[in-house]
C-alpha cells in the first residue's frame, strides 16, 4: 500500500502506527527486545517495504531523546569497537536488500539471534564474567547488525547480544546503544531516501503526526527502568530478544 495522501489512511492503520510508535518509545527507554513489534505493526499499517524507511526518522526521534536523557552513561568505547562492522553491514543491506527473499531473511536471522540467546543464557547460568574480546566477535555481530538495520530494522536483537556480552550495567548499556543506533539511523536516512525512495515529504508529515506516541512511550519507559534491578535487566532483555525471534519467524 503506498501512501502519498495522509487522509488515505484508515482508522485501523493510526490505531497500529500510535502502537508502533509507543513501542519504539518504551525500547529506546531502555526496555529492549521489543523493537521488533513495532516494525510488525507498521507492516500491517502500511506495508512491509514502505514502513521500513517510514520507521527510520521516528527511530531518529526517539534515539534523540534517548541520547539526551541517558548520555552520561554512555560508553563510547563499546560504539568504536562495532561502529565500522555495522556501517560495512549497512551498505551489503543497501545491494542486497531489495532481493533478498523476505521469508530466507526472516529464518535465517531467527535462528541465529535464538542460538545466541541460548549460549547467553549458558554464559549468565555459568556466571562467566569474561568479556569476549576477539575482533571476530564484534565484527561478526557488528556485520550482521549492519545489514538487518538495513534490511529491516531489525537489529536490536543482535546489539542487546552484544552489549550483554560486554557486561554493561542497564544505564550503561541503554545509553551507549541510544548513541550507537542515532550514529547508525542517521547513517541509513540518505539511502531511504536516495536509493530505495522508502522515506518522502508525505511520510516524513506522517512522523511528525505520530511523534506524541514515542513521547509518551518514551516517558513510561524511563520510569519502568528506574524500577527494576540489574539481575532482572539482563533476564528480561534475554527473554523479550528471544519473544522478538520467534515473532520475526513467524511474522
Amino acid at each position: 500500500m503506498l501512501l502519498s495522501i495522509t487522509s488515505e489512511i484508515t482508522p485501523t492503520a493510526w490505531i497500529l502506527a500510535y502502537g508502533a510508535t509507543f513501542i519504539i518509545g518504551l525500547s529506546k527507554a531502555g526496555i529492549k527486545g521489543i523493537a521488533v513489534m513495532n516494525v510488525t505493526l507498521m507492516a500491517l499499517a502500511f506495508g512491509a517495504k514502505e514502513s521500513t524507511g517510514m520507521v527510520v526518522p521516528l527511530l531518529i526521534l526517539a534515539d534523540i531523546f534517548a541520547v539526551i536523557y541517558y548520555n552520561r552513561h554512555t560508553q563510547w568505547k563499546y560504539v568504536f569497537k562495532v561502529l565500522p562492522w555495522m556501517i560495512f553491514g549497512v551498505l551489503i543491506g543497501v545491494v542486497i536488500g531489495k532481493d533478498l527473499p523476505e521469508k530466507f531473511f526472516k529464518i535465517g536471522m531467527s535462528i541465529i539471534i535464538i542460538t545466541t540467546v541460548f549460549m547467553m543464557y549458558w554464559w549468565d547460568r555459568k556466571k562467566i564474567k569474561t568479556v569476549p574480546t576477539h575482533w571476530a566477535f564484534a565484527s561478526s555481530i557488528g556485520t550482521i547488525a549492519g545489514i538487518t538495520t538495513m534490511v529491516g530494522n531489525l537489529a536490536g536483537a543482535f546489539s542487546n547480544i552484544y552489549f550483554l556480552a560486554m557486561q554493561l550495567p542497564k544505564n550503561h548499556f541503554i545509553g551507549t546503544a541510544a548513541w550507537l543506533f542515532l550514529i547508525m539511523n542517521l547513517i541509513k536516512l540518505p539511502f531511504h531516501f536516495f536509493v530505495w525512495e522508502t522515506i518522502t515529504f508525505e511520510s516524513l508529515s506522517l512522523n511528525l503526526m505520530l511523534l506524541p506516541g514515542i513521547l509518551l512511550g518514551f516517558f513510561i519507559g524511563v520510569r519502568f527502568i528506574k524500577l527494576i534491578k540489574e539481575a532482572f535487566f539482563r533476564k528480561m532483555i534475554l527473554v523479550l530478544t528471544a519473544v522478538g525471534a520467534i515473532l520475526i519467524m513467524l511474522g
